[in-house]
């Protein structure tokens, strides 16, 4: 049977090995008797799978030993909160949580820095507003969310606790080629990274970012999981309101089972660490989403305006590439088309409109192949 091609910004394609490997471990994993999602958390069967999912990641993106990772849930959206309830407190906060005082009065931290370059750090702003003292550091928006401003250019806080950026936005289409060094530019708090929608598609500079996280229904898994990697000396800022689930000190030292996990997408996002590993690892991926996102932004630049993509060059998504047709009225004529070609998810987010293909890890080459013969047929037949 012939798979469309699914280019959905999440929940996303996942490798076909990887959904084949778990519908045959459905019922049975590894002659235990029980599938995956009957396991009890704190069984040796599961432990085994949740320590080689972590193991394997270590080891892709080349989390140094001083950095935890956590498996964790509410996706990137409650990161947003349980970043600021994490690490917006100077450390006497967290003794006033372990002693039960305060609490009534200790659920506001200090100073945030936050670079908004479209709809995801956006809403970070605004919800770390409502636990610290949050400022837009610097803001694309007058542009549309088509660049992104120079590091040189941020109004950074001395007194900040961290500085918080999403390295690739889903809906506008803009990425961090690199992170910005923070202590070029002076100042020593610590990166944080909302790298939802590109994780496991390029290095990450652990020497320049303190805490990564990552919704895993983009670019690694099932909807569930967020995976948080934290360096040690983070996990002790937390604001006396921070619950306890989502305390990181508390979450890395029962390492990940303070409570029940999500488990069956911490299993899938290892067959899928697994899939990667297999592949070539994260330098392959790179080169992958190079080669993929090429040849769509060829494809969309070199139409003669019939198709447009409005973000900065060198700013340009490997993963998530926005255009719009040049009549607008041919939209629907366009989806209906590419939906009977086998080319799935094409819209584009509702707050933007237009058109968006998603081309994560698991996307094929032939499937990017696809839409752009697609492209060209459809500006042939309405050109």
């Amino acid at each position: 049977m012939s798979r469309p091609y699914n280019f959905s910004a999440g929940p996303a394609t996942l490798p076909e090995s990887v959904l084949q490997q778990a519908a045959a471990e459905m019922l049975d994993w590894h002659g235990s008797g029980m599938g995956v999602m009957e396991m009890s958390h704190r069984g040796k069967e599961f432990i085994s799978i949740a320590q080689a999912a972590e193991r394997d990641l270590r080891e892709l993106l080349a989390v140094p030993s001083n950095f935890h990772i956590l498996f964790m849930q509410g996706g990137g959206l409650a990161e947003n909160a349980i970043v600021p309830m994490n690490l917006a407190g100077s450390g006497a906060e967290s003794n006033d949580a372990a002693s039960g005082r305060a609490l009534h009065t200790a659920c506001r931290g200090g100073a945030v820095d936050i670079v908004v370059t479209g709809a995801w750090s956006q809403k970070s702003a605004a919800e770390a507003q409502r636990y610290a003292d949050a400022a837009v550091a610097a803001s694309s928006e007058d542009s549309g969310f088509t660049s992104i401003p120079a590091p040189a250019g941020w109004k950074l806080r001395r007194q900040a606790r961290y500085v918080h950026l999403c390295s690739n936005e889903t809906i506008h289409g803009v990425e961090f080629a690199e992170l910005p060094d923070l202590r070029a530019l002076g100042l020593e708090a610590p990166l944080v990274v909302d790298a939802s929608s590109h994780i496991l598609s390029r290095t990450i500079d652990f020497n320049r970012a303190g805490l990564v996280f990552a919704g895993a229904q983009k670019n690694i898994g099932p909807a569930g999981v967020t995976i948080v990697i934290v360096r040690d000396d983070l996990l002790d800022r937390a604001l006396a309101c921070c619950p306890s689930a989502f305390n990181y000190r508390q979450v890395a030292a029962a390492q990940s089972m303070y409570n029940t996990p999500p488990t069956y997408g911490i299993y899938v996002a290892g067959l899928v660490f697994q899939w990667v590993k297999a592949q070539g690892g994260v330098a392959e991926m790179d080169r992958r989403a190079t080669q993929r996102s090429r040849l769509l932004y060829e494809a969309v630049d070199g139409s003669g305006g019939f198709y447009v993509n409005r973000v900065a060059h060198g700013v340009r998504s490997r993963m998530n590439i926005p255009f719009f047709l040049h009549d607008e009225g041919l939209q629907d004529d366009f989806l209906a088309g590419a939906k009977a070609a086998g080319l799935l998810q094409l819209k584009g987010h509702k707050s933007v409109g237009g058109l968006r293909a998603s081309l994560y890890n698991a996307m094929p080459l032939q499937g990017v192949q696809a839409l752009v013969a697609y492209l060209h047929e459809f500006q042939r037949r309405y050109g």
